[in-house]
Order: structure tokens, then sequence, then C-alpha cells
């Protein structure tokens, strides 16, 4: 018993003076890293049932939008999460991730919090069978998709506004080591149709015939199929995936996903195409913008709302403990039926950061980034191109306390 309390207590000294000293999405690649406990209180693990993490990233951000002449800066927390995953045995595994910024409210539908990115368990049948259930991180694929979102100084338009951690079940089967086939059934939102669009909300109807009233659908779920394939010992990568989403009675959102990634020593780069095309406004960008209304003072919202993404990024590891990163993003927004919507916006992403690694063992970076958006819009929508510009320094720090 008493050697037991010293182990939890050397673990939770590891952890907070680890925490004092750095002045403390969508998934992520762990690293071969050793844990603080290990190094600090000289435990040796004897299994893997529990890996602890701690996600924290910040930094000092300066930032300047064309639309007014001042530019601001402030420190900022980019992300704080906790994770905790392990394998109970050869079949049973887990996995929790949970953000400690982020509202704790249960929601209306699967009754978890938004904070909770993940709580779910799995079994292993084999090496080629698998199925997983809980609090889920959708399977849409795509490389910017499954990144781990600490690693990400901004997201497309897509990505950024989609809600993606849902309560369901994924079945998973690899016919041979490199290829995997995956199809997922979830919920579609984490709260009901009232929460995320209002009561009464309405659409409006691309036909001309109005607009109409939104409905809770009897089964709001989303369906997905996709694929994970590894070529060339690795070197080259995909990830595909096609879905649809009952949004509301008779209104569907339907997703494709292309990923490609090179995946070399020193270099790595992919390039990613998402296109929605949404029976219901699903990601909102053109709804916000575009401000359809009837006059009744209720929430509307747009039918036939189609969004393209192609996003670009590579990462070269030019000398040991270095990388530069750079990205771009090109994306589209259109209401297809309405003339005058047509097109009604181009967005472009351009950003790069240099990024240092002091501690080898250890996924501890120090960055220096810029990222720059534009965008444009057609004339017939009357809004203002404008542009925004952010640098930032800071650090990220993907904790492996035990």
């Amino acid at each position: 018993m008493k050697k037991t309390m010293l182990s939890v207590a050397l673990l939770a000294a590891a952890t907070t003076a680890n925490a004092q000293g750095g002045n403390t999405g969508m998934g992520g690649h762990d690293g071969d890293y050793k844990s603080l406990a290990e190094k600090v209180a000289k435990l040796e693990k004897k299994t893997e049932a529990f890996n602890l993490y701690f996600n924290y990233a910040a930094s000092y951000r300066l930032e300047k939008n064309s639309l007014n002449d001042d530019a601001t800066s402030g420190f900022a927390n980019k992300q704080l999460r906790i994770e905790m995953k392990g394998n109970l045995g050869d079949h049973l595994f887990y996995r929790i991730r949970h953000r400690l910024n982020k509202a704790d409210q249960a929601r209306t539908e699967d009754n978890f919090a938004k904070a909770t990115d993940i709580m779910m368990v799995g079994w292993k049948f084999n090496d080629k069978m698998t199925i997983q259930a809980g609090k889920l991180c959708q399977i849409w694929g795509g490389f910017e998709f499954d990144e781990n979102p600490m690693y990400i100084y901004q997201y497309s338009d897509m990505v950024d506004n989609m809600d993606n951690f849902m309560a369901g079940i994924v079945a998973s089967y690899k016919p041979v080591p490199t290829q995997e086939l995956a199809v997922e059934i979830s919920d579609a939102n984490t709260d009901k149709l009232s929460d995320v669009y209002g009561s009464p909300a309405y659409s409006v109807e691309s036909d001309g015939s109005g607009k109409r009233l939104l409905k809770q659908a009897n089964h709001p779920l989303t369906y997905i199929v996709n694929w994970n394939g590894s070529f060339l010992g690795g070197k080259l990568n995909t990830r595909w995936s096609w879905g649809i989403q009952t949004q509301a009675e008779h209104k569907y959102s339907r997703m494709l996903v292309l990923g490609q990634q090179l995946n070399l020593p020193r270099f790595q780069w992919y390039l990613d195409y998402m296109g929605a095309f949404d029976g219901l406004d699903r990601l909102g960008i053109a709804t916000a913008e575009l401000k359809p209304t009837f006059g009744d003072n209720v929430p509307t919202y747009f039918s036939d709302v189609h969004y393209n993404s192609f996003i670009t990024k590579a990462n070269w590891q030019f000398a040991p403990q270095w990388n530069l990163m750079v990205k771009g993003m090109y994306e589209t927004a259109s209401v297809t039926k309405i003339e005058a919507c047509k097109d009604y916006r181009k967005s472009y992403g351009y950003m790069g950061s240099l990024e240092y690694y002091p501690v080898k063992d250890q996924d501890f970076r120090i960055f220096l980034a810029y990222v720059g958006r534009k965008f444009n819009f057609s004339d017939e929508c009357k809004l203002k191109d404008y542009n925004t510009n952010r640098v930032e320094l800071g650090f990220m720090y993907r904790i492996k306390a035990f």
C-alpha cells in the first residue's frame, strides 16, 4: 500500500513539475516519447492499460483585419485537452479525450458535453476486424481533418465549421494490413433540431416555393463509408470517404473527402479535397454572410448550398530538431439554385511556420507562424472583400505524463 501511494505521489509530482516549468481534432500521432513519470519517478510501466496525455498549446498573437485599421495583440490559449487511452488485454481498448476549456453542459441529443471529444470503447476481434462505440470523431478522412488539433495553426473553412464529434458506432475491416475499410453510423447532431437551428426555423427553398418550416427528422443520423490505404511501404497514403447526414425532415447533407499524402523520412506533403452538398446549410457560412430573411424575425437558412475546399500542406525537417511548414487553401461557397448567390464567395489561405524541438525525446515545439486569409465576394451579394493577417509566437507540448 505504501509503495502504491508513493508511486501515485511521484507521478503527480512529475506532472505538476512539468506544468509549472511550461508556465501552464479530430486524433494525432502519439510519438515515441518516454513518459515524465518514468523519467522523474523512475517507474517502469508494466502494462499499456493506462496512458495519460496533456495536449497544450499557447501563443502570443498579433492580428490585423483589413475591415478596420486597428491591429490587436495578446496571449491566447490555443489548445488544452486531457487524453487517456489504453489496451485492456488483447481485445478490449478505450480512449477518452476532454477539453478543459470548453462548456461541459450535457447536450440535448446525446447527453455528452461539447467539451468531450471522445469517449469510446472498442473490441479488436483479430488483426482484421475491429468495432468501436461511444462518442467518436467521425471518420470523414482527409489529412487535415485527422491531424491532432493542437498542430493546426488555421483550419480550412469547412473543417473549422464542422461539428464532427458524435455518438455512434464504427466497424473497420483490414483485408490486408495496408488497406482498411470502415463504416460508421452516428448521430447527425449533438442537439435536437430546435436547439441547433431555433424553433421555429425555416429554410429558403431554391425552387421558388418560398420557405419551409424545419421539422425534426425521425432518424437524424450520419452514414459514412471510409477507405484508408497505404502503398509503397507507407510512402503514399490515402484517406477517402463519402457520407450522408439527415439534418431535418426531407433535408440531407452529403460530403465527399479525398485525401492523399506523400510520406518520406524528412518530408511530408498532402493534398485534400472536401466537398459538401447541403440540402440545408449545415456549415452555416452562406447563411451567416448573406443573411436570408422573410421579414418575420425567425431563423432562416439557405437550402442547396455547395462548399469546396482544396487544402495542401508540406512539412520539411531540414535539420535535426527543426521543421518548416507551409500550407495553402482555396475554398468556394455557392447557393447553387439562387442566381444572385451562385459562386458568391472565394477564400484563400496561406501560412507557414518555423518549429524548433528543444528536447529530442519530447513532442515539445517552439514556433513562429504566419497565417494570412483573403475573402473575395461576387458583386451581386454586395459584401466587401477583406483579408486578415496573424503572426504567432508560442509553443505546443503533447505531454505524455504516464
